[in-house]
């Protein structure tokens, strides 16, 4: 599903204009991504929480010239989906 599907179901769900969808669907992006770079979790209560996983450093391969790099530690935006939200998709593996 594209951010263009989601504002469309929104906006047809809601009654409010699609480009208005569009606004809050970006803007709520935004926060995320700037909390995120600013070290803070985002936590939404009942779906999951966005957080900052550190990957540690480590030694890479390049295989065209065959010598070895290293990949130094850094950090990655992860999603931990909430329990609710796990069995709700987990219901979906038995109905199909």
């Amino acid at each position: 599903m594209t951010k263009a599907e989601i504002a469309s179901e929104i906006a047809k769900t809601t009654g409010l204009d699609k480009s208005a969808v569009v606004t809050v669907i970006e803007q709520f992006m935004s926060v995320v991504k700037d909390s995120l770079s600013r070290g803070e979790h985002v936590y939404l209560r009942g779906f999951g929480s966005f957080i900052i996983k550190t990957r540690a450093e480590k030694t890479g391969r390049n295989i065209s010239k065959n010598t070895a790099l290293i990949i130094p530690a850094h950090n990655i935006p992860a999603f931990k989906p909430a329990p609710a939200f796990k069995e709700e998709v987990a219901k979906l593996d038995t109905e199909a």
